[in-house]
């Protein structure tokens, strides 16, 4: 079984202790919506395993268990709506490639040697009481034609569902994606990321803070 209460005690504990909330950029306005994507992994595909939970770090198989390569990432998120107001119980999805720029989808080859086993590559979590949602995983890495990027979708009764994706403030890549350049320059800053380095107790080499806006 998955030793939940340690993951629990993470996902709730060290990383909120050590984040401000960033200034809400832009209110008024909602994250820019985007597709799913082509690497979205389908509810049907997805429960045949049961490992699906907000720590995206660490996969475990029976007795078995394997962590992720890249640099940890502990990401905190807060869901509210555009007038400002929490929003809680609202179901965050995250999926990206792992640490060798590959997704966990079943159209994608998964090849001894060519994917990272340890990392899960898809996570879900429920926001609490004050909008937060936690969750572990790695640091996004770029793939061919694309900038470094977490996809991330809100499903709530209150708006529907929004999907869009959360770059790196700053990085270099930025400017050559073809979805990040679609992003009006005054909406960037609900998208971007502001990575800052992790406390060593932590045991992650990222932290951030971000507000997910939905509609209100």
């Amino acid at each position: 079984m998955q030793d939940h209460r340690s993951r629990r005690h993470f996902l709730h504990a060290g990383l909120a202790a050590s984040l401000a909330w960033p200034a809400l950029a832009s209110s008024r306005r909602s994250l820019p919506p985007m597709t799913e994507g082509p690497f979205y992994p389908p509810r049907a595909w997805r429960e045949r395993w049961d490992d699906w939970d907000a720590d995206l770090s660490r996969v475990q198989r029976g007795t078995q268990v394997l962590t992720a390569k890249g640099e940890l990432l502990g990401l905190q998120a807060s869901v509210v709506d555009s007038g400002g107001r929490v929003i809680d119980a609202a179901e965050v999805e995250i999926w990206q490639c792992d640490a060798m720029a590959e997704y966990r989808h079943p159209s994608v080859a998964q090849s001894a040697g060519r994917f990272d086993p340890g990392f899960q590559g898809f996570g879900s979590a429920r926001s609490a009481a004050d909008g937060t949602v936690r969750f572990r995983t790695i640091k996004p890495v770029p793939y061919p034609g694309r900038t470094p990027h977490i996809h991330v979708l809100v499903r709530h009764a209150s708006f529907g569902q929004l999907i869009s994706q959360l770059f790196i403030a700053g990085d270099p890549g930025n400017e050559r994606d073809f979805l990040w350049r679609r992003v009006r320059e005054d909406l960037r800053p609900l998208l971007d990321m502001q990575l800052q380095p992790a406390p060593a107790e932590t045991g992650l080499r990222w932290q951030a803070n971000h507000r997910l806006v939905v509609p209100a």
